[in-house]
């Protein structure tokens, strides 16, 4: 990775600035406070965003609402820019907008997806994304005093600082992992052992439970057979049931029977009964019969008398109806010569000729009119009376007509009664036989009846064998339902512990798997605890111990390039420096400030060296950025700075510092100055 430039706005104490990066060693040169620091956080930003622990009122220049960079560099021959804003809210400062383009294609995005893809291109491993840039920050740029807080850490959290930068922290988590697994499965073997410690009792639950069921197989067997007796038996009852019961329903017949001729007994007492009354009436009818008279003139005479009234009544209905034809034509005429008097007497002109009817000729047509309607009213008045005198000379025959008709109607019934009289006395005759007849009937019925009774008498017996039969079948029936009813429940029974069998087989099973499981679990849990464990703590003390070799001799090396010849340095087990003179480890705190700055700086870039080798892929090994890396360096020491920036053979280099003796030493100044509080390049 190379930087090329940066463009920042309202950030810290600048407004709006451009820096362009050259290739070789670059100084930021300036006064303490110029703004030299600014720039290296400014293009951290840029790469990674915020930090965790960084709040953006850090960056944002005082006053101020908005704040941007813009950093361009290259990747492997790629054109790349990175685009990121801060914005001040009421609450805090926050990350606004961010992109990247690659080769002119932009992409913009959250911060998240943003870092991602920065770290995709600088190849750092996936672990890395979540370590607070700590890559970046032991290979690329780390403040002096950061560093020299490290060193002065205690050793296990630099330890466990130092696993993740290099990236094997990953030996760290395998053991607590391992840890929890191990305990998960100790734990995970011992439910397995509580749900399996009664398999034995299960088992022989089992053959308890297969005992049970042979048992009840053969109780099956034998109910059956009784089963199958009880329903013979019930057949041979029933069938002396239906004999016994054949009898009854012959002695049931015979009752009916019995029944039967008493109901035609008491039909012939009440025919004989009804033959007597009729025999009574008939007498009697005839009785009366006798005493009648029947005169065959007086009924011609009177038959003669209807038809005659009846003929004149149809001549004067004739004359009526004519005189009232008259009547009505009479009446119709009047009206019309009354309506021509009307109109005549309200003309003032001739219809036909429109001349002046004159009041003479009216008085003559109203003279003649009246006098014709005189005429015609006297002619229906005359009509009228006669029409009066035909009603009731037709109302007087029609009552004769009448009653000549009733008295014939009477003459004709004592005919008809004096002419039934020897067909009433055949009847009576016929009815006298019928009566025998019946009483004849009647008693063979009587004798019948007797004879039945007797029958019955010997069909009584059976009654009483019915109801022992009838008995002796319930008992049957009761006891073949018992049984099938014990049939059915041990045939459920059997189904039930067929089922259980299987279940308590399948719970076996299944134990039996969990056992052979927890057995494996056993297993592999001692080999995690006993061999594989022992390989990972082996592997991560090989790794270290290598680590710590090749870390030290470039510490001691770098080191003896900062100060005299006097003093030596190397790393102890936790890589704390450990300082000699003459085999005589000195105490950091006795230590001068340009020796404590040179241990800060040769531990730096000692640790710089060992993660690129380390992790030789990465794109950010070709830049190192020193921030006062010098401070409280002696004259003689920042002339040893010359062979330091010579040893480090990067392709970019940037450094911070305000030595001006420093400047002979690099390819490149960029000199900062704040004025009236704002910060811009020379």
């Amino acid at each position: 990775m190379q930087l090329k430039s940066l463009q920042i706005q309202n950030i810290r104490s600048y407004e709006d600035q451009t820096i362009t990066f050259p290739q070789g060693s670059t100084l930021l040169s300036g006064d303490i406070g110029a703004g030299k620091t600014t720039i290296l956080l400014a293009i951290e930003f840029a790469l990674f965003g915020l930090q965790p622990s960084q709040k953006g009122t850090s960056l944002l220049k005082t006053n101020q609402e908005q704040a941007k960079v813009e950093l361009h560099l290259e990747i492997d021959n790629k054109e790349i820019i990175i685009e990121r804003s801060l914005k001040k809210t009421k609450k805090s400062v926050t990350q606004d907008y961010s992109s990247i383009t690659i080769n002119q294609e932009k992409f913009e995005g959250s911060v998240t997806e943003i870092k991602s893809k920065i770290l995709k291109l600088l190849n750092y491993p996936p672990e890395f994304a979540k370590k607070t840039n700590l890559l970046y920050k032991f290979t690329v740029y780390t403040p002096q005093e950061e560093m020299k807080q490290i060193i002065l850490e205690p050793g296990d959290i630099r330890l466990n600082t130092l696993r993740h930068v290099f990236g094997i922290d990953k030996y760290k988590r395998i053991e607590e992992n391992l840890s929890i697994l191990t305990s998960k499965l100790r734990e995970k073997a011992r439910l397995f052992e509580l749900i399996t410690q009664d398999i034995d009792e299960e088992k022989q639950n089992l053959e308890n439970k297969k005992q049970n069921l042979e048992d009840l197989k053969k109780l099956k067997t034998q109910l059956t057979q009784q089963h199958e007796q009880a329903l013979e038996k019930s057949k041979e009852k029933e069938k002396a049931l239906e004999e016994v019961q054949e009898k009854i329903n012959q002695k049931q017949t015979l009752e009916n029977e019995k029944s039967k001729s008493e109901l035609l007994i008491r039909e012939k007492s009440q025919q004989i009964t009804s033959t007597k009354n009729n025999i009574s009436n008939i007498q009697y009818q005839l009785k009366e019969t006798q005493e009648l008279k029947f005169d065959e003139g007086e009924y011609t005479a009177l038959d003669q008398r209807v038809k005659f009234q009846e003929s004149k009544h149809q001549e004067l209905e004739k004359e009526f109806i004519q005189i009232v034809s008259k009547i009505n034509s009479q009446d119709s005429k009047k009206q019309e010569t009354e309506s021509l008097q009307n109109k005549i007497s309200h003309l003032e002109n001739c219809p036909t000729c429109l001349q002046e009817v004159s009041e003479n000729y009216k008085q003559n047509i109203s003279q003649k009119t009246s006098q014709e309607i005189k005429q015609l009213q006297e002619s229906i008045n005359q009509l009228t009376k006669q029409r009066t005198y035909l009603e009731k000379q037709l109302e007087s025959i029609k009552n004769s007509i009448e009653e000549y008709k009733k008295r014939k109607s009477d003459l004709e019934i004592r005919k008809v009664k004096l002419e039934t009289i020897k067909e009433k006395q055949q009847r009576i005759q016929d009815l006298e036989k019928q009566m025998q007849a019946t009483n004849e009937d009647t008693e063979t019925l009587k004798k019948h009846i007797e004879t039945i009774e007797k029958s019955i008498k010997e069909y009584d017996k059976y009654e009483t064998i019915y109801k022992t039969k009838k008995e002796e079948l319930n008992q049957t029936k009761t006891n073949q339902e018992k049984l099938a009813i014990k049939k059915a429940e041990t045939n459920k029974e059997i189904q039930l512990l067929g089922i259980q069998i299987n279940e308590v087989k399948e719970k076996i099973q299944k134990k039996q798997e969990i056992k052979t499981k927890a057995e494996k679990i056993k297993h592999i849990e001692s080999w995690i605890s006993n061999k594989f464990l022992d390989l990972i703590l082996f592997t991560e003390k090989q790794v270290m111990l290598s680590l710590k070799q090749e870390f030290s001799t470039l510490f001691s090396d770098w080191f003896s390039t900062l100060v005299s010849d006097s003093l030596t340095a190397s790393l102890d087990d936790d890589f704390s420096p450990v300082i000699t003179q003459q085999d005589y480890e000195l105490d950091y705190s006795f230590l001068s400030g340009g020796e404590r700055t040179a241990i800060a700086l040769a531990y730096r870039l000692s640790l710089n060296q060992v993660i690129n080798s380390l992790l030789s892929n990465i794109k950010t090994s070709n830049l190192v950025i020193l921030d006062e890396p010098t401070d409280g360096f002696s004259d003689q020491q920042l002339d040893k700075m010359r062979d330091v920036l010579h040893q480090l053979n990067t392709e970019q280099l940037i450094l911070v510092s305000h030595e001006q003796k420093i400047e002979g030493f690099v390819d490149n100044i960029i000199r900062i100055q704040k004025d009236n509080g704002i910060s811009r390049i020379e």
